[in-house]
């Protein structure tokens, strides 16, 4: 017995991300929408993080994020801008982090999308 499998288009994946977003649930972004092998790739030279590959390793940089933040004073996600296999969000946080203090950070995050899951993200700022 088969069974046939609906693979979601990038639309499809960037709508339900936004939808979970809004929300605020980004570990379940990561457990529904993220492939297997999903990359994560903050800029060179990151004072907050770097390169994780895998859906393990990935979930433990945000988790070793959110650990670190004592404070949030603002956050806000635009709605994706979805080119190709391709989708964007912009995102804008006032925090307070453990080691840091309070930053406020403007970033781009940028998603590619195969075969319905997210393959990588990648963030600039």
């Amino acid at each position: 017995m088969t069974t046939n499998q609906i693979v979601l288009t990038t639309q499809e994946v960037a709508a339900r991300f936004n939808e979970l977003a809004r929300q605020g649930k980004w570990f379940e972004i990561q457990e529904e929408l993220f492939a297997d092998n999903v990359r994560s790739i903050d800029p060179e030279n990151s004072p907050y993080f770097g390169y994780a590959e895998g859906k393990g390793p990935v979930r433990k940089k945000g988790m070793d994020w959110v650990e670190k933040v004592e404070q949030v004073h603002w956050t806000s996600t635009t709605q994706p801008i979805i080119g190709g296999n391709h989708f964007a969000v912009g995102r804008e946080v006032d925090l307070t982090v453990q080691g840091f203090g309070r930053i406020k950070m403007d970033e781009i995050m940028l998603y590619e999308v195969k075969d319905g899951q997210i393959l990588s993200e990648q963030f600039f700022y």
